[in-house]
């Protein structure tokens, strides 16, 4: 039943806002340069690994030694204009329709983290990844590495069609007011190094 809910909701939502996307793909072109695609190897279900796409959001800008600079100095306003609306998560719709993401369920994380994970924490590949999920709407980026694989995990152990859509319904709030769009004194979420059971 979920499957075929996730289906049938992306490929409408993805003809609907095809235009959208069109359009913001078409911003991100002028205003960060190509590519205008984002690519990142992540964890699925069960840790398998798929590239995810998503629309770029941060400038390749950097420093005197060749390296990248932090993302707070290459997320500009634009950038940070697509992340908190989720207007650059629209390309995950796709994954969606291949099976390799859901429309709610933990995030996908880099593949790097998986052993990083506590057994308790992965728990969270038991199910496919989502666009949206519990710690999304219960913090979103805000909430502390620890307490956000805890809501991954509340998620997996208590997930029903029911709490999906009550998930999705709490999502467009959240994404309207852009709460949590990242954590306290970072311009994106930091990196997961592991967490003391």
């Amino acid at each position: 039943m979920k499957r075929a809910f996730d289906v049938v909701v992306a490929a409408v939502a993805l003809v609907v806002l095809s235009p959208v996307l069109a359009v913001v793909a078409l911003l991100v072109r002028l205003r960060l340069g190509s590519p205008v695609l984002f690519r990142q190897e992540r964890a699925g279900l069960d840790g398998m690994s798929f590239v995810l796409t998503k629309l770029r959001t941060m400038t390749d800008e950097r420093g005197p030694d060749g390296e990248l600079l932090p993302d707070e100095d290459r997320l500009p306003p634009f950038g940070a204009f697509l992340r908190s609306t989720s207007l650059d998560e629209l390309p995950e719709l796709v994954h969606v329709l291949r099976g390799e993401m859901s429309l709610v369920g933990p995030r996908p994380l880099p593949t790097k983290y998986l052993p990083r994970y506590s057994a308790r924490q992965a728990r969270r590949h038991e199910v496919r990844p989502g666009i949206t999920g519990w710690a999304q709407v219960n913090g979103r980026n805000a909430a502390g590495w620890a307490e956000r694989l805890e809501m991954d995990v509340w998620y997996v152990e208590n997930r029903s069609l029911l709490l999906d859509l009550k998930i999705l319904w709490r999502t467009l709030r959240v994404v309207v007011s852009r709460e949590g769009v990242a954590e306290d004194g970072s311009a994106t979420m930091t990196e997961f190094l592991g967490t003391d059971e």
